[in-house]
């Protein structure tokens, strides 16, 4: 366990405290959320709510809990989704590939979407180029369609695309 910082210290404006973060780290350290209460000094309404991610914690809060747990305050903000994202990536090789050989696929994604792709391409198979163009084609085929609709649902069109498309929905999920 590394040493909580002394001072405390101010989350940067953008930094978002991830409850589930501090389950896991409590996890990690074996601990209840009454272990926790005894080792912050925290009272039990103010955990669950930052578990919850109910409430923005003041500066003191934060060195109060990332004391209790061991750990610097800046460990509480790690978004537990990106560890598995970076996993995505290392595994994925084929990926990065077509990325860096085919850039004009990628226009204008989000990282969201560069973690979905790796996400998919390790999903059920081989994680082959050909896998991975085939993801990329497929999403970008569905960036397509939904500008698409956005833009008919702005328009006098929009109930008829609503009735199509709940003729549709109960097609494909009425068991027959």
């Amino acid at each position: 366990m590394s040493q909580a910082s002394a001072t405390p210290a101010a989350p940067p404006n953008d930094a978002v405290l991830h409850g589930a973060n501090v389950k896991r780290l409590m996890a990690r350290f074996d601990m209840t959320l009454t272990d926790v209460v005894a080792a912050t000094g925290l009272d039990e309404r103010t955990l669950r709510s930052l578990l919850r991610g109910a409430t923005r914690p003041h500066a003191r809060t934060l060195h109060k809990l990332a004391a209790g747990l061991g750990i610097d305050v800046d460990e509480l903000f790690h978004d537990p989704r990106e560890a598995q994202a970076a996993f995505d990536r290392e595994s994925n090789p084929a990926v990065m590939r077509i990325i860096q050989e085919q850039p004009h696929l990628f226009a204008n994604w989000t990282q969201s979407d560069f973690n979905e792709l790796y996400s998919r391409v390790a999903v059920g198979g081989e994680l082959t180029e050909d896998g991975a163009l085939a993801a990329a084609g497929a999403m970008n085929r569905r960036r397509e369609l939904m500008k698409q609709v956005a833009i008919i649902l702005e328009t006098p069109e929009a109930d008829l695309l609503r009735e199509f498309i709940a003729l549709l929905y109960r097609r494909a999920t009425t068991l027959e």
